[in-house]
C-alpha cells in the first residue's frame, strides 16, 4: 500500500467533516429498542474509534480483519486462546522475551506444549512439527538478533499438517513486509513500536486472513475484553499517517549504523538484515521489499554484561529504555531488560550474548547517531573494557 493510499485510508467524519478520526469516549450507546442500534451497544464489543483502527490495520496487511488490544502480549494471547489442552506450537527459538514467559509461565501450565527451533532454516520446522501441532509461531525479522525466516517455505509446512502460521510482524511493519500475502494465517503486531511510532502509547493488533478466523479472534476480544481504549486507537490511527516516511527513515539509519558497526575494532557481530553477511539477507531483500527495518544488534569482543552496561549507559542521543521502533533513537541490554525472563543458557543458544546490545534508530540525523556511538566506544576504551586499536 502506497503512503497515499495509507493516508486516504484513514476516512474523515461523514457526521461533521472532521478531518482527523473522533474519539468516541464513551462506554455505552443508546439503543433504538432492544438489540436495535447503530452497530454499536458497549465499548468493549466495538467503538467506532477502534473499527476505523482495526479496518485499517487490516488493509495495511491485505488481510479480512483487525483487532486492536490494549497491548502486544494481549494480542499474543487472544491467539493462544484458540487452542486447547494436549495442542502443541513450534516458536522461533529466538523470541520476544515476553512471548516466551506467556508461553512458558501460563500456557504451558495449561497443557500446551511450546516446541524452539532456529526457524532460519525451514527444515528446522518441519523436522519439529507433529501431528499436535496447531500453530507454527514466529518472528521475521526476530527479537534481538535480527533472524530471518522464509515466510512462504514455512507458510507451506504449515498447510501439509492443517496447522496455522502466526507471524510477529513488529519489526519489518507492514510498509516492508505482508506476511498474509506470503501465506501466514494471523500476524500480530506491537503497535507500541513502529505502527504508534511515538513512544507515546502501548498497544497490541492482530489481523487474520479469513472470516472464520476473524470470527474466533473477535468472539476471544469480547470474551476477555483486554481492547485498546479509544483515545490510544486515535493515537494509533495518527501514527499510522506517517508511519511509511518514518520507517523508511528509520530503515536508511540502520543500514548506515550497521555499515558503521561493522568498521569497529571492539564489535564481535552485528546482526542486521540488510548486511551481505547476514545469513538470509537474500530472504529478506525478497520478502521485506529491500526495507530491512530499524533495529541493528551486535555484540562486543569483551563478551560482558560489565562492557555491555557501560556501553548503554554512555550515548547521548540513543536513550537507554525499554521498547523500539519511536523517532527518538534507544538503546538496551536485552539479557538484563527485554529477555530478562528467558534463562542464561536458553538465552545464549538463541545467540543473545551476554555483551548484546540492542539499537532503535529513529529518525535523528545518521551522522549524529554514528557520532554518538563512536563517542561510547571511545569511553568503553577508557575505561579498558575494549582492546585498543
Amino acid at each position: 500500500m502506497s503512503a497515499t493510499k495509507i493516508i486516504h485510508s484513514i476516512p474523515s467524519d461523514p457526521l461533521t467533516g472532521a478531518i482527523s478520526v473522533p474519539v468516541y469516549q464513551t462506554s455505552t450507546f443508546i439503543q433504538e429498542a432492544p438489540g436495535v442500534n447503530k452497530g454499536f451497544d458497549y465499548a468493549r464489543s466495538n467503538n467506532p474509534t477502534r473499527k476505523v483502527l482495526e479496518d485499517v490495520v487490516a488493509k495495511l496487511e491485505n488481510g479480512h480483519s483487525g483487532f486492536a488490544f490494549a497491548t502486544g502480549l494481549a494480542a499474543i494471547d487472544s491467539v493462544l486462546k484458540l487452542l486447547s489442552a494436549d495442542d502443541e506450537i513450534v516458536a522461533v527459538d529466538d523470541i520476544y522475551g515476553g512471548a516466551y514467559r506467556l508461553f512458558t509461565h501460563v500456557y504451558e501450565k495449561l497443557g500446551i506444549k511450546v516446541n524452539y527451533v532456529d526457524a532460519t532454516e525451514v527444515e528446522n520446522v518441519a523436522n519439529a512439527v507433529s501431528n499436535k501441532t496447531k500453530l507454527i509461531w514466529i518472528e521475521s525479522p526476530t527479537n534481538p538478533t535480527l533472524k530471518i525466516s522464509d515466510i512462504e517455505a514455512i507458510s507451506k509446512v504449515a498447510k501439509s499438517i492443517d496447522a496455522l502460521l502466526v507471524v510477529d510482524n513488529t519489526f519489518a511493519s507492514p510498509i516492508s513486509q505482508k506476511p498474509i500475502d506470503l501465506g501466514a494465517d494471523i500476524v500480530i503486531h506491537s503497535g507500541t513500536k513502529y505502527i504508534g511510532g511515538h513512544s507515546d502509547l502501548v498497544a497490541g493488533l492482530v489481523v487474520t486472513k479469513t472470516q472464520e478466523l476473524s470470527e474466533k479472534i473477535k468472539f476471544v476480544q469480547n470474551a476477555s475484553g483486554g481492547i485498546l481504549g479509544p483515545w490510544d486507537c486515535f493515537l494509533t490511527i495518527r501514527g499510522i499517517e506517517t508511519l511509511d516516511i518514518r520507517y523508511k527513515k528509520q530503515c536508511e539509519n540502520a543500514l548506515k549504523v550497521a555499515l558503521f558497526l561493522e568498521s569497529q575494532e571492539a564489535v564481535s557481530t552485528v546482526h542486521y538484515p540488510g548486511l551481505k553477511t547476514h545469513k538470509n539477507h537474500e530472504i529478506a531483500k525478497k520478502q521485506q521489499n529491500g526495507l530491512f527495518g530499524g533495529i541493528v544488534s551486535f555484540s562486543l569482543k569483551d563478551d560482558t554484561q560489565e562492557a555491555a552496561v557501560k556501553f548503554v549507559t554512555s550515548t547521548e542521543y540513543f536513550k537507554l529504555a525499554e521498547s523500539l521502533g519511536g523517532v527518538k533513537s534507544l538503546l538496551c541490554h536485552p539479557a538484563q531488560m527485554t529477555h530478562a525472563s528467558i534463562p542464561r543458557e536458553i538465552r545464549l543458544n538463541a545467540g543473545i550474548n551476554d555483551s548484546l546490545i540492542r539499537l532503535s534508530c529513529g529518525i535523528e540525523d545518521a551522522e549524529d547517531l554514528i557520532n554518538d556511538l563512536a563517542e561510547a566506544f571511545k569511553i568503553i576504551e577508557k575505561a579498558e573494557l575494549i582492546p585498543s586499536s
